[in-house]
């Protein structure tokens, strides 16, 4: 008990000094490498990635809201075995996508595809997952989401783009996806373009880059608006939600009120000074901003996104 107090203080503290908060502290937050949060439409489950200390291993664990709060995480029942990451659940919650090392017709992988679970009911539990062949790349791909007219957006390091890794783009049609679209230079750029959040309507875009515009040093979130067709020059998110550390996998919740994020931004050296017990520096290093990752929250309105497009609603 006393180590979630000691925990809980170094929370306020860091939510008075930063414009965003810690998410979930102690759950979804912790010491671990924590990323990437995805919820139902309903609000009601919650995922998220678990990740080794070295990144190479994930685990998409899953928690359930009762009584107005999120309950102990466990693994999901799809994951566990492989590498899994990067969950997103289209708004009508049937459709699930993620991204996974498992095997594909009984061949390991080296890099990531994406695979999705399909249920009948938002109540029901998901069904085997299905590899999508037709996006499949030697590279990895990152990061699916979907808009409600079923335009697959996503990170992937295939040939044929700009850099390292690009956004692409795959349409549903009549069963299956189209042949992957690049979004073309003026959001790729021959750094790393990887984890794009495109807004249900397909109008804008928040994704995370390295080497963009005001770039900080490492994974920065930006924004990009479709005005009549073409994608607007990428733009940097407010000051707040980068740092010199990873900023990446933008995604809000149900109700787009609120805006989530990872990063490894750490805390200060300073809380550190000056401790002298043993249980007092395990207490701060198995804690929220130790240098691995953690999932952030704030207020959607501080993205204070404007459209330029001349037909913006």
């Amino acid at each position: 008990m006393k180590r979630w107090r000691l925990m809980a203080a170094i929370f306020l503290v860091c939510a008075r000094a930063d414009a965003q908060e810690v998410f979930e502290p102690g759950l979804v937050s912790t010491g671990y490498d924590d990323a990437h949060v995805s919820f139902d439409p309903d609000g009601t489950a919650m995922y998220f990635v678990r990740s080794s200390p070295d990144f190479a291993h994930w685990t998409v664990l899953k928690s359930e809201k009762r009584n107005g709060s999120w309950g102990a995480p466990a693994i999901a029942p799809f994951s566990g075995v492989w590498s899994d990451a990067d969950v997103f659940i289209t708004r009508d919650g049937l459709t699930m996508f993620f991204v996974s090392t498992r095997p594909v017709d009984g061949s390991p992988r080296d890099d990531t595809d994406i695979w999705s679970a399909t249920r009948k009911t938002p109540q029901d539990e998901w069904g085997a997952p299905r590899h999508i062949r037709e996006l499949s790349s030697p590279g990895y791909e990152w990061y699916p989401t979907m808009t409600d007219d079923g335009v697959l957006y996503f990170g992937s390091e295939r040939a044929g783009g700009y850099g390292k890794s690009d956004i692409w783009r795959a349409r549903w049609i009549d069963g299956r996806f189209s042949e992957p679209e690049n979004l073309g230079p003026v959001i790729n750029t021959p750094d790393q373009e990887i984890e794009p959040l495109i807004a249900r309507d397909g109008r804008s875009m928040i994704f995370a880059a390295r080497g963009g515009p005001g770039d900080k040093g490492e994974y920065d979130l930006y924004s990009s608006f479709a005005c009549a067709g073409e994608w607007t020059k990428p733009a940097p998110l407010p000051d707040e939600f980068n740092s010199p550390a990873w900023d990446f996998g933008p995604r809000l919740s149900p109700d787009g009120t609120q805006f989530y994020f990872t990063s490894n931004r750490a805390r200060t050296h300073a809380p550190y000074e000056g401790v002298a017990r043993l249980e007092d520096l395990h207490s701060l290093l198995d804690a929220p901003k130790n240098g691995l990752r953690d999932v952030y929250v704030a207020d959607a309105a501080r993205l204070d996104l404007h459209s330029p497009c001349a037909d913006a609603r």
